[in-house]
């Protein structure tokens, strides 16, 4: 997270800069749009990225969908140097609106996720400004803040209708939530990507990239729904928690995302999960083999 300690609010300021830059599509890698982890985010990312401004493009996105920042500010993507010295990026971003992005991976895909999760990144948002309004930017950022800067970097939503799926994930039991219970994906859980960090890695995926993964509870009949559907409404679930719940970095679960079916071909064969340096086993099952 972008933090810089202000010793008092933040006064107006004039409007912020938007990213202008010519030739855009240059300064990022290449991304295979096609890979599953990117289908949420592939269509504004490309629209995005035929505009030779893609902050620009982001903002107009933004702007037609009335996204608003933590607290309530009309959203954009504004230059990193639009973010004055001794101000906190959290604070700056509730306050004015402006979302400081640097003409990198990782600032493009926060981007697309603040138009992906609007609800979610705005709780998220609202809750720093405010910790760090009351606290100020401590070296140490506490439970809370913790886990909010993973949710924000690393998390993807499990999503899931069978309550057995969620236990299996929470018991590190890969077995039966890659292989025997492999025909549920889809139709009883599913996973959506939310961290920005996390998608920046699986620019070139590797086999222990691992999620922190945040299990929802879903309706049957949520699988019966439109992708755009699916996602409004893990949005809308997830943003009361992330705007007061209690959070700590325990209630989330590791999860290796090239186990997930149909997101990495070598996991079609069952020894893929064998790998017990990336499907490692809990600690129950730990203490039993030791």
């Amino acid at each position: 997270m972008h933090e810089r300690v202000s010793s008092s609010p933040l006064s107006p300021l004039s409007p912020p800069s938007q990213l202008h830059s010519a030739g855009a599509t240059s300064d990022l890698p290449e991304i295979d749009w096609c890979a599953p982890w990117f289908s949420a985010v592939a269509a504004p990312g490309r629209a995005a990225l035929a505009d030779d401004d893609w902050g620009g493009a982001l903002s107009s996105l933004a702007a037609n969908a009335g996204l608003v920042s933590g607290q309530g500010q009309a959203l954009r993507f504004v230059a990193q140097d639009d973010l004055p010295a001794g101000v906190a990026y959290e604070v700056f971003i509730a306050s004015t609106g402006g979302v400081p992005t640097r003409r990198n991976l990782h600032d493009f895909f926060n981007a697309l996720i603040w138009l992906t999760f609007p609800r979610g990144k705005a709780a998220l948002n609202a809750r720093q400004a405010s910790a760090i309004a009351v606290d100020g930017v401590q070296s140490t950022r506490g439970a809370m803040r913790d886990a909010a800067t993973l949710f924000d970097e690393n998390a993807v939503v499990f999503a899931c209708s069978d309550a057995t799926l969620g236990a299996a994930l929470r018991a590190f039991d890969w077995q039966t939530l890659f292989v025997a219970r492999r025909a549920d994906w889809g139709r009883a859980c599913e996973v959506q990507p939310f961290g920005h960090a996390l998608l920046e890695k699986l620019v070139t995926p590797y086999k222990s990239v691992t999620a922190h993964a945040w299990i929802v509870d879903v309706p049957q009949t949520y699988f019966e729904w439109p992708d755009a559907q699916r996602r409004g409404w893990l949005d809308a679930q997830i943003a009361p928690t992330l705007a007061s719940a209690s959070l700590t970095p325990r209630d989330f679960s590791p999860l290796p995302v090239l186990g997930i079916p149909g997101w990495w071909p070598a996991n079609d064969d069952p020894a893929f999960y064998r790998d017990v340096s990336v499907f490692r086993p809990g600690r129950r099952e730990r203490a039993r083999t030791d």
